[in-house]
């Protein structure tokens, strides 16, 4: 039943000299699941990829469009695969982890695209207990408004930022296979602490959907909503572009993430209070000078490189 390489063997070399991942299974066969299966295909380090999850049409789609080879229980994923993506609404992690546990292979790696890391770690030690070491926690900074297989792309990666977080159970030959898997999609790694991937996080991804998504609510419960979309432009478009993304999956970031999250909006808040305040005076000045300031760090950011 199994196709594992020998023990001892299973994710071998790195991208330059050879990375191997024999059997690549990929828990959750959406965009970053999908597109982490087509960008290792496209470098030519994977064998046979196997697909896992709760939604039998959503994998038969993916096999369908060649992202997986097979659809398998997690059970059996865990037993033939080398290295596992979980990439999952963060919610599920913990029952997932405890799954992959009874059957997982003492060589096998596990890796996740989670957008939290302080929960996804803790989910990990719950589920995985002893079998922690395995797990190589990280978050790919990559993303679309689109979900599901068809939206998988094997460039999704490129030039883009991938952070990981390892554990203290990790061995470190596992944490450099683990990083060579991501660079060969593609990406450029980083490692963090998992509570100071979250504040971060918060700042700069989890804050930003949080208030275009209120700023939609906004928009939906106003006297005259249509009319304000259909006026609607360009500006309106790209502010809200992300609120598209998957409702269940937010959720459970928001949740996961609260606590830097409270922090964030509470830092917010202040400096609405203080933007209200020059509105209300007239202050041209300050609103010059906060507008100015803005622009430039804008101007200043050089971005994703890809």
């Amino acid at each position: 039943m199994s196709s594992k390489a020998p023990q001892g063997a299973a994710i071998t070399g790195d991208p330059a000299g050879g990375l191997k991942i024999p059997v690549l299974a990929i828990v959750g066969v959406g965009l970053i699941g999908g597109s982490f299966a087509a960008a290792l295909r496209r470098a030519g380090v994977v064998g046979r990829v196997l697909g896992a999850g709760r939604r039998p049409e959503t994998l038969a789609q993916a096999q369908q469009l060649g992202i997986i080879d097979e659809a398998v229980s997690l059970r059996e994923a865990a037993a033939r695969a080398d290295l596992i993506l979980v990439s999952a609404p963060v919610g599920a992690f913990r029952s997932i982890f405890t799954e992959l546990r009874s059957t997982l292979s003492d060589t096998a790696l596990i890796t996740d695209g989670g957008s939290t890391k302080q929960d996804v770690v803790q989910a990990a030690r719950d589920g995985l207990g002893k079998r922690i070491g395995q797990f190589v926690p990280a978050h790919p900074m990559a993303g679309s408004h689109e979900s599901g297989p068809q939206a998988a792309v094997a460039t999704l990666y490129d030039g883009r930022r991938v952070m990981l977080t390892p554990l203290a159970e990790n061995r470190p030959e596992d944490i450099a296979r683990v990083e060579s898997a991501w660079r060969a999609c593609g990406a450029q790694v980083v490692r963090l602490d998992p509570a100071g991937h979250d504040a971060v996080m918060a700042a700069i991804s989890h804050l930003p959907h949080w208030i275009a998504a209120l700023y939609m609510q906004h928009i939906l419960q106003s006297a005259d909503p249509a009319l304000r979309l259909e006026m609607a432009g360009p500006g309106f478009r790209d502010f809200t572009r992300i609120t598209a993304g998957s409702p269940e999956m937010w959720r459970d970031i928001f949740i996961s993430n609260r606590h830097a999250m409270l922090g964030e909006l509470a830092a917010l808040r202040a400096v609405l209070d203080r933007a209200e305040q020059a509105l209300e005076a007239s202050d041209a000045k300050w609103l010059v000078e906060m507008l100015e300031a803005s622009a430039e760090a804008r101007r200043g950011w050089a971005g994703p490189s890809a």
